[in-house]
């Protein structure tokens, strides 16, 4: 990429507005006290987790990412970096508050914060121009969801990804994959120790 290029993708893609808007730290630990289930983590993810959940992903033939659960961003900004220049990114969350932050701290025209839930991709998605996502990255807690959202969400999930994509979950509890394997047969499954808690990483392919 030539210089001039790769310095207007780093300008859109990223602004930060620092005057009055919290830390990272702090409107992570602010979501979790206000609601641990839906976060379910005591700290964000390493860049280790980060770089390891991200790996599968051909960014060449992404136009579509989705990420469920971005909270304070810690996976959007590096799923931006990686992602092209004519690719769109969704966010999902249900916390008004990290929808809000990730508007006011960064500023990209491919990013697109939505308030709302997971189950309801599909609908998200024609919202923006697309019938299907390339890839799904999600660090939803599963197990702690409330009865009959996890499997929605997964369902979900699967109907919207295109053939040979992949719903790439991090997760601290290994009985997550009680939610993934009745929609998907192909899944690749890896661990992250150095990560607060150890972070298991899971692949599910949509063959």
């Amino acid at each position: 990429m030539p210089a001039s290029s790769a310095a207007a993708k780093r300008r859109d893609r990223s602004s930060r507005r620092d005057a009055g808007i919290p830390s990272p730290w702090k409107m992570f630990l602010k979501g979790f006290f206000k609601n641990p289930v839906m976060v379910g983590a005591i700290a964000p993810s390493s860049g280790r987790t980060i770089r390891k959940t991200l790996a599968p992903v051909d960014w060449s033939n992404c136009k579509l990412f989705v990420e469920y659960g971005p909270g304070v961003g810690t996976f959007t900004q590096p799923i931006l970096d990686r992602l092209a220049p004519d690719g769109k990114l969704v966010v999902i969350d249900t916390n008004p508050d990290f929808i809000r932050y990730l508007k006011h701290t960064i500023t990209d025209s491919r990013l697109f914060p939505v308030l709302g839930s997971a189950a309801d991709v599909q609908q998200i998605i024609r919202d923006h121009g697309f019938e299907k996502a390339d890839y799904i990255a999600s660090g939803l807690p599963f197990s702690t969801l409330p009865p009959g959202i996890g499997d929605a969400i997964v369902e979900a999930t699967h109907e919207v990804l295109r053939r040979n994509g992949a719903f790439l979950v991090y997760q601290y509890n290994p009985a997550v994959k009680n939610f993934l394997s009745p929609h998907f047969e192909h899944i690749d499954h890896d661990m992250e120790w150095l990560n607060i808690p150890p972070a298991q990483i899971w692949t599910c392919w949509k063959d």
